[in-house]
């Protein structure tokens, strides 16, 4: 008991560690025990917050912010429903032509792996082989059930998205617009005296916003690109598959292999082992190494480096608890545990400086 009292004093006898605590497992509990229920309120949050940069900047030209935030966000939901209505009739026109010949691609798929036994023998056998198959149909029996179940509930679905878009253009707006007045009604029931908070959210402000507002950059960027090599060179669902590939990137490492693997497949079915699957796959490449090695350190040179280790746990963690919100923000709660980690012994070396 002693080891955990000295511990527990050595930690939290300073007042801000103690605020800052709260404020943590208050955000924490709010967001696991009410997400779903709060969605539309979180997401008009996030996008408040990255569309502040920009009023922040047209300010500077002393124009009055009422108006700046009211076109602001009228140009962004504009563009976002534009994109939404252009793309998803092209989207779904794809998925129904995939699923229609995703009978002929497992047929063949099929074949390929009924020939590994008799040309490598050392490393297949016919049962394992048999097994694969078995295992293979019975995942895209329960991925039917669920595409089915899907359908079933769209209507609902759809509802929620009808509902969405008209109250989340107001909360952005009412968000922007009252800035300062939510700011100060929250200070008003926090204490005085928030060096640490005010510390922590000015280093994690800077990266998160660079972090955000850099990948969406990043998507858009490898989206583009890659949907004009696949169109280039002829690839089937060019769109669909580009789409993946962009959005991958918002997992780092695990995105890029998961997603090889479709373009690697319905490449392959189109052409086989070819010149044409050769370049295909040297131009996917070639995009990915830009990506990696040329536009990721432009775009995030002020974002604090993370150990790939850090970066797998968070995208675990986080989206293991918050699906694809917990993985999109899983680099930036990382910063933010990071940030946190490096003000702590800081604070408790002034904390015995003090005393001596």
């Amino acid at each position: 008991m002693g080891l955990i009292r000295d511990w527990f004093d050595r930690h939290f006898s300073d007042p801000q560690v103690v605020i800052l605590t709260g404020l943590l497992v208050s955000a924490f509990a709010v967001i696991l025990l009410l997400g779903d229920m709060l969605m539309p309120v979180l997401a008009s949050l996030v996008i408040a917050y990255l569309l502040e940069g920009l009023v922040r900047h047209t300010q500077k030209f002393k124009l009055p912010r009422l108006p700046v935030v009211a076109v602001v966000v009228v140009l962004f939901f504009t563009a976002l429903i534009f994109v939404i209505l252009g793309l998803l009739p092209l989207l779904s026109n794809q998925i129904a032509q995939f699923v229609q010949e995703l009978p002929s691609m497992m047929g063949k798929g099929q074949e390929l792996l009924l020939r590994l036994p008799e040309k490598y023998p050392q490393f297949f056998s016919g049962d394992q082989v048999d097994e694969l198959i078995n295992g293979i149909r019975a995942e895209l029996a329960s991925l039917g059930q669920h595409a089915l179940s899907l359908s079933v509930t769209s209507v609902v679905g759809l509802i929620t998205l009808l509902v969405y878009l008209v109250l989340m253009p107001m909360l952005v707006f009412f968000f922007l617009k009252d800035k300062d007045k939510i700011l100060g009604w929250m200070s008003s029931y926090l204490p005085p005296d928030l060096g640490l908070v005010r510390q922590i959210w000015q280093d994690v402000d800077r990266q998160i916003g660079n972090y955000i507002r850099g990948k969406m950059i990043e998507i858009l960027l490898v989206w583009v690109a890659t949907y004009i090599a696949f169109v280039l060179m002829g690839l089937q669902f060019a769109l669909l598959l580009s789409m993946m590939v962009g959005l991958s990137v918002l997992v780092p490492y695990i995105g890029a292999v998961v997603v090889t693997i479709p373009v690697t497949l319905i490449a392959y079915y189109q052409w086989g082992v070819s010149s044409e699957f050769v370049y295909l796959m040297v131009a996917y490449g070639v995009i990915q190494a830009i990506d990696g090695n040329i536009v990721v350190p432009l775009l995030f040179s002020e974002v604090v480096n993370l150990h790939p280790i850090a970066i797998i746990v968070s995208v675990l963690v986080f989206g293991g608890l918050w699906g694809f919100w917990g993985v999109f923000f899983a680099i930036p709660l990382a910063t933010l545990v990071q940030a946190i980690l490096v003000a702590w012994p800081r604070l408790e070396a002034r904390a015995i400086a003090e005393r001596g």
